[in-house]
Parts: structure tokens; C-alpha cells; sequence
């Protein structure tokens, strides 16, 4: 990977009057950001060994509970690992590719396979141990109860 020089203000001009715009320099820098992340995610042609892709999140937290869920096609729930501390879950699995040959023609697959992890902290402390876990359609639910100290109460204030 080649290495590339930053230069954050290389596009202001240098005339009367001075004129810098700040939103195109982010969009820029963007777009560069881009590229790097491209170049380290692995495409899926074998090219990158090591994890093949990260589950996408959504997080919910209610009065009573946090709820985790995360979008992992293709997989069987055997082959999830979920570790839950009281403030962050750790998932992992491998998706296994299937092993055909072709005597004749080509193949051609985007379907990544391989090995992922991810690491998600939590926004408040939950019971590890009464965690529900659901996992449906590709989609991994986590219910996690909040500690009981994490719990907001609302309690009714009189004033006068």
C-alpha cells in the first residue's frame, strides 16, 4: 500500500482576497478516508487474509433493557460466539464457504466468507446473566436488563 502525503490545505488559494472553503477540504479528506478503509476491508477476492466483514448494528435502550441487534446473514446460530459483560458484547463466528468445483466455465462469487468479530460497548450496565438472546432470519437479537442502579425512575416532584 502506497503511502500518501496528507496536505489538508493544499487547495486554498493564495490571492486577495483570502477564500478557504472548509466544507469541499472535509469532503476531500473524506473521500481520502474512504479509499484507506477500502484498501484495508478485505474484498472478498482472497487477496486480504484475516476478518472478512462486521456485522451491521442497531442499538435500542429502553428504561428496562438494552436491545442489540445485528444483521448476520448466512449463518446458523451454533456457529455464533456471544460474550456479555455488564458494559460491552463481543460477537464472533466464521462463515464457512462452500467447496464446489467447475469442470467448465467460471465462477464468480461476492458472498464473503471467513472469520468476524465485533466489539460493541454498551451505554449502560446490564445482567450478563439474564441476557435473552434471539436469532431469527439473519438477525441476532440480544435482550439485555438493565443493572438495577441503570434503571431511570421518574419520580414526581411538588413544588409550591
Amino acid at each position: 500500500m502506497a503511502i500518501i502525503r496528507w496536505e489538508p490545505f493544499q487547495d486554498i488559494e493564495r490571492g486577495e482576497p483570502f477564500h478557504w472553503e472548509p466544507m469541499r477540504e472535509m469532503e476531500r479528506m473524506q473521500r481520502q478516508m474512504n479509499r484507506l478503509f477500502d484498501r484495508l476491508i478485505p474484498s472478498g477476492n482472497g487477496g486480504i487474509s484475516g476478518l472478512t466483514f462486521i456485522p451491521s448494528a442497531e442499538m435500542e435502550e429502553t428504561a428496562e433493557a438494552v436491545i442489540l441487534r445485528l444483521e448476520i446473514p448466512g449463518m446458523e446460530a451454533k456457529d455464533l460466539n456471544v460474550e456479555v459483560t455488564e458494559d460491552s458484547v463481543s460477537i464472533s463466528g466464521e462463515r464457512q464457504s462452500e467447496s464446489t468445483t467447475e469442470e467448465k466455465g467460471t465462477r464468480s462469487s461476492e458472498f464473503r466468507y471467513g472469520k468476524f468479530q465485533r466489539v460493541i460497548p454498551l451505554s449502560a450496565h446490564v445482567q450478563n446473566d439474564k441476557v435473552q438472546a434471539e436469532y431469527s432470519n439473519g438477525i441476532l437479537t440480544l435482550t439485555m436488563p438493565k443493572v438495577e442502579g441503570e434503571k431511570k425512575k421518574v419520580v414526581k416532584i411538588n413544588v409550591g
